[in-house]
Order: C-alpha cells, then sequence, then structure tokens
C-alpha cells in the first residue's frame, strides 16, 4: 500500500510540475472589464489574453519616477522572451489615471519608448470600471500631488509598484515589484506557467 502511495504522489508531482509550484492569488477567470486598447478598440479583461500567460503592470504616464522603470521592465521581460522564443505570452499594461491617459496618450506613450506591440497592449477604460478592476486586483493609487504643465494641471498619485503574472485562465499567479522586479526570475515564472 506504501509503494501504491508513493507511486500517486510521485506521478501527481509529475502531471501538475511546476505550476503546482504557483497559489492563486487573485482569481479573475469569471470576470469581464470593458476597456480600450491603445488603437482605440474596446477589449474585456482578462478575456483579451485568455489561453495566453500574461505579464500586467499598473501605470499612468505622468508618473515621474515608478511607472517609466516598471514599463521599462516589461519591455525587458518582453525582449528576454521574445528572444527565447516563448509563445503564447501577451504583455499589459493597465493605467489607473484614465481622464489622462486616453488610448491617443498611451499609443505615443507606447511609442516613445520602443514597445514592441506585437503582443503588448495599453489599456484604458471609463473611470469607474478601471476603479473597479485596479480595487479587485489590490492596486492603491491615491493622488498626492499637483503641478501645471502647459497650463494644464497635472495629478500625481502615489501609488503600488507592481506587476502581475496571470495563467492561461486570468488567475493571478504572482505579484512582483514593478520598478525593481528580478528580470531573471519572472523570465523563469514565465516559462514554468507556460509549459
Amino acid at each position: 500500500m506504501k509503494k501504491l502511495l508513493s507511486t500517486l504522489v510521485i506521478l501527481l508531482l509529475l502531471f501538475f510540475g511546476c505550476k503546482s509550484k504557483f497559489g492563486v492569488v487573485e482569481d479573475l477567470s469569471n470576470e469581464s472589464f470593458t476597456l480600450v486598447n491603445q488603437k482605440n478598440e474596446t477589449v474585456k479583461f482578462p478575456d483579451l489574453f485568455k489561453g495566453k500567460v500574461a505579464v500586467v503592470g499598473y501605470i499612468f504616464t505622468n508618473c515621474p519616477d515608478i511607472c517609466p522603470l516598471t514599463t521599462n521592465n516589461l519591455r525587458l521581460i518582453q525582449k528576454e522572451i521574445n528572444e527565447q522564443k516563448i509563445k503564447n505570452i501577451e504583455f499589459v499594461a493597465i493605467s489607473f489615471d484614465p481622464e489622462v491617459d486616453t488610448p491617443e496618450v498611451l499609443k505615443e506613450y507606447a511609442e516613445l519608448r520602443n514597445i514592441d506591440e506585437s503582443n503588448f497592449t495599453f489599456l484604458t477604460g471609463e473611470k469607474e470600471t478601471i476603479e473597479s478592476l485596479m480595487k479587485r486586483i489590490g492596486i492603491f493609487a491615491i493622488p498626492n500631488d499637483t503641478t501645471m504643465i502647459n497650463e494644464k494641471e497635472i495629478i500625481f498619485y502615489v501609488h503600488t509598484d507592481r506587476i502581475s503574472l496571470f495563467d492561461e485562465q486570468g488567475k493571478i499567479r504572482k505579484n512582483y515589484p514593478g520598478s525593481t522586479i528580478n528580470i531573471e526570475e519572472i523570465t523563469n515564472d514565465i516559462i514554468d506557467l507556460a509549459e
């Protein structure tokens, strides 16, 4: 009986492999948020990447510090994944400042940062929808300071610094610090989750 039980445990470990090392942080698999991408196309989140592993960051384009680092880290992870020819991986950056970050602003933001948009989507949407999504995922963005640029008020936020790794079903499997992420660690996690 002990041998049978040991064999069963080994088979289960082999069957579930590396994916079992990732717990479920949040399950969004049965939820749907209507958002707009940088091409001004309506999409459903997280449906837009169902069937693929997704690396998702949370930003606002007027951010002076953390968000440019997070966006660049997403770009570096994308570059590494593409160089290793790992398929079915999507990269997503969601703005929590939809009143400023229109599709046109996000498109320009991507172009200025030389983002390969072949598997990278920037998202915005209605304020209420974005707030609901951010609350659901646990991203906090609190207006902190304002400044005037070209006679336009710019709001700066104190916010959560995060990149999330989603599985193919729309479940968050792991969170990382967006601005200081270890590229090798998340790349290995993406490979493990994608297998």
